[in-house]
Parts: C-alpha cells; structure tokens; sequence
C-alpha cells in the first residue's frame, strides 16, 4: 500500500502500548519501553498500558506462571512509576473489545500482509506449518488493542515498527473501504538512548532473558549486590572510552554500557562522553554500577513488596479494565455500526 496521510489532527492525542507477561523482566524492558511509558505519563497525551496475555498465549504457556508473570509485570509497571490514577493500567483479556475488533480486522488485513511479518517467522521457525494460527495472526490483535482505544501515538522498540505499519494499513484499508475517517493512522515513538539494550555479554545480542547466562543480564527483580556484580563484570574492550560516539561505532560492548549509563542518567551519549571520555573502564564501571543500583534497586524492592499482595494487584487491573472498557465500548459500537452488524 501507499503510505496514507496523517489524520491525527481529527483525534485527542492518546498512547497505548503493552508488553507480553511472559516473564523475566530485564533492563532491556525497562529501558527500551516501561521508563518511556513512565517518562509519557507527564507529557499531553492520555496514557494506556497493558499486560498483553493474549498475545502471551500464541505459544504454550503454564497457566499458573502465566498469571503470575501478568501480577509481575503489573508490579513492574507500578514499581517502576505508573501511577494506575494517572494512566490507564489493565491485562488484555479482561477486555473483551480487543479481540472483537481483532476478529474485525482480521478480516481487513490480506494474507499477503500477514506472511511479510518477518517476527512470525522469526518466531516459528523452519517448522511454520506446526504454529499456532494465533501466532500467525496476531499483528490483526495488536492493531486492535491499539486502535479500539483511537491511540495516536505507540512507543515501540525498532522490532515493533513493522507490526505498527500494519496498524496503519488496517486503519486506511477500513477507512478507504468504508468511506470514513474513523481510525486515526497511529504514529509510532522510537526513542531513547537504549531503546535496544544488548547483552553484558556480548554486546552484539540483544539482552534477553532467555540467554543461559543470568551473567547476561539485569533484572528487574535483582537485588543491588547482583546488580553491581553484573556490571563490574560486563564485558569490555581494553581501550578507554572515547571522547565522542563515533568511537563507539565498532566497539559493540563499549557502546551498550555508554548507552546504558545516558538511558539511566537521562542524557545523551555524548553527555557520558564528554564527562567519562578517556577514562578506563576500571573507572567508568564502578560509576555506572552506582548509577544501576540507584535506579534499579528501589524498583526490584517494591516489586517483591507488591507480588506479596496479589489481590492489590488484582485490584489495580480490575479498576484499570474498567476504565479501559469505558473508551473501548463506544469505539467498537460505532465500528459495528459502520460494518452493518445489528446490535
């Protein structure tokens, strides 16, 4: 499709945006989406997040640490600073009009558009044939969570961006076929300086929590001694640091704790550089150990606190789906209606 015309001058600037409650939060998560959720709650928008647990179960999951891992990633958005007062906070499938707008635009959506989706390959492999059809399927899902909500604008990491670019063709092709301007073509935020946070270990992967080495990575529920522990013993070069980013530029391991140190201290990378520049890591470790801990610490220790409480938990989602469904209801009526489905 040709790329449409914005019209998000028509809508109230809305964000949505979710992550899959699959467990083992790191600070590849905290940095590359729930600090920018936080960050976005003081901005003009109107701000909805959401534990994604439909899209959880395209692939097998144990259904008791599926609804542990949805409190933990509550916990982890709260922890982390989403006040559920000043955004809306809610797991996927206690809102029903995500998956019937999705039934919706699965039928919108091509086969054609589908199997580009290079995540559904990634994913299933060279045995596709044995995938779920959910997998298969889901970037419709997630182009309904996103759009029964009129969401203008979707943080997303650089391997979300194409799913959003199907959300925009959705939104134009039921638009164009309905001869309306009721979907806005949501824009989507990529930025930060460690919107893809990389392995300690090997500064050339993403960091991930399915790497065998816990040595790999930081996560959210570590305590400070592991978290200073890991980033003393992060892999490095044997050169300092340079004075500007393009030093960096084939120094993969140098790069990622740079882009670490300015995600957490809220500056650039050149900020770090201008600072830290020429300094060995025997010195630049230790500062952004500090820095880690500072950050990090405070957010594991109120996770802990709150996944003793689950029904505080349970009580934060069942409040924030009801408020979800109260901008939901009205939007996927009005899509029935343009349909011609008799309610």
């Amino acid at each position: 499709m040709t790329e449409p015309v914005s019209n998000l001058d028509k809508f109230a600037p809305r964000v949505f945006s979710g992550i899959q409650p699959s467990g083992g939060l790191t600070l590849g998560n905290y940095l590359g989406a729930i600090k920018r959720f936080v960050d976005m709650q003081g901005e003009d928008y109107e701000t909805i997040y959401c534990m994604v647990d439909m899209h959880a179960i395209t692939v097998w999951q144990e259904p008791k640490a599926l609804r542990r891992n949805t409190r933990e990633l509550c916990a982890g958005f709260i922890a982390s600073g989403i006040d559920p007062e000043r955004s809306i906070l809610f797991n996927q499938s206690q809102v029903p009009e995500h998956a019937q707008l999705g039934w919706i635009f699965n039928c919108v959506a091509r086969m054609g558009w589908m199997k580009r989706m290079t995540q559904f390959k990634d994913k299933a492999g060279k045995n596709a044939e044995a995938a779920s059809l959910g997998l298969f399927g889901y970037p419709a899902l997630m182009a309904a969570d996103i759009l029964v909500y009129h969401a203008t604008h979707v943080p997303v990491g650089e391997d979300q961006k194409q799913h959003l670019e199907l959300t925009r063709d959705i939104a134009a092709k039921f638009n164009h076929d309905y001869e309306v301007d009721f979907f806005p073509l949501t824009e989507p935020v990529i930025e930060g300086a460690a919107t893809r946070v990389m392995s300690l270990r090997d500064g050339s992967k993403k960091m991930s929590k399915s790497d065998p080495s816990d040595m790999s990575r930081i996560n959210m529920t570590d305590d400070a001694d592991a978290i200073a522990s890991k980033i003393r013993k992060a892999r490095t070069d044997p050169e300092a640091l340079p004075s500007e980013a393009a030093g960096l530029s084939d120094r993969p391991e140098a790069r990622n704790l740079v882009n670490i140190y300015a995600a957490l201290a809220d500056t650039s990378v050149d900020g770090v550089l201008a600072e830290m520049g020429g300094k060995q890591f025997s010195e630049f470790k230790p500062a952004l150990a500090e820095l880690a801990v500072e950050k990090m610490a405070p957010i594991s220790t109120e996770m802990a606190r709150l996944m003793q409480e689950p029904a505080e938990i349970d009580a934060i989602l069942a409040r924030g789906a009801e408020r979800a469904r109260e901008l939901a209801e009205p939007i996927l009526k009005q899509t029935y209606e343009i349909v011609g489905m008799v309610r």
